[in-house]
């Protein structure tokens, strides 16, 4: 069974200005999840989607295949990501080797391990159409997220009887953490939750997605612990 990673990175980023080329620990943004990905023996082989020739360059180096620059129509704002990966999986499916199972690692979440993503993989079982990762999520729509009705006023988003004393009484609900999505070859067109979704929960220090400044500190700042762990438990 062939096994391929897709890294989809824009060169534009609002909330964080060319955040996938930001340096991170020493390394650019991007190349930790190409890392990660060729570090997997899952993983047959990488390819990175990217409209940013730096970006490009990059991915080459750190060990990518960057086999084209994306179109424009798929680099704007408001293009969505399943295109891309669809985009990047046909072009493969048409010009490099057949796969089976595709492993879609966001540049943006650089905190997940290779352990989490070997889990993922193995997951995909018999009668699995893909998987997603989340964590936990600190809010719940049964007990403290809110939404306005159709007169403006405030209501739960989700309200059940009895109503729960307390969140954890509630139902437990997760947030996604933009980590890792992974589809079968013949599943891929059905999205997200089209199919039999399995969820791998991840924990919340591991599920930052960075989309603005204060992640990027708080990831490089967890990242920074994790080595410091790493580097006593090998001393």
């Amino acid at each position: 069974m062939r096994i391929i990673a897709t890294v989809c990175a824009r060169g534009g980023s609002k909330g964080v200005p060319r955040k996938n080329l930001r340096m991170l620990c020493g390394k650019p943004l991007i190349v930790h999840t190409i890392e990660q990905a060729l570090a997997c023996q899952s993983i047959d082989q990488t390819y990175v989607s990217t409209d940013d020739p730096e970006i490009a360059e990059a991915a080459r180096v750190a060990g990518a295949t960057v086999p084209f620059l994306r179109p424009t129509a798929l680099s704007t704002d408001a293009a969505g990501k399943l295109p891309v990966i669809r985009h990047l999986a046909e072009h493969v499916l048409v010009n490099d080797l057949p796969f089976e199972v595709l492993v879609d690692l966001d540049p943006t979440s650089p905190l997940r391990t290779v352990a989490d993503i070997q889990a993922c993989i193995d997951a995909l079982k018999p009668g699995v159409d893909n998987v997603v990762t989340a964590y936990a999520s600190e809010k719940s729509p049964y007990f403290n997220m809110v939404e306005r009705n159709e007169e403006g006023w405030a209501r739960l988003v989700k309200p059940i009887e009895p109503p729960p004393i307390r969140r954890q009484d509630a139902p437990p609900v997760f947030s996604m953490n933009a980590s890792i999505y992974i589809w079968r070859r013949e599943t891929l067109e059905r999205g997200l939750f089209e199919g039999r979704t399995y969820l791998h929960v991840m924990p919340r220090e591991r599920s930052i997605d960075i989309d603005s400044e204060i992640d990027f500190i708080l990831v490089e700042k967890l990242m920074e612990l994790r080595r410091q762990k790493e580097s006593c438990a090998h001393g």
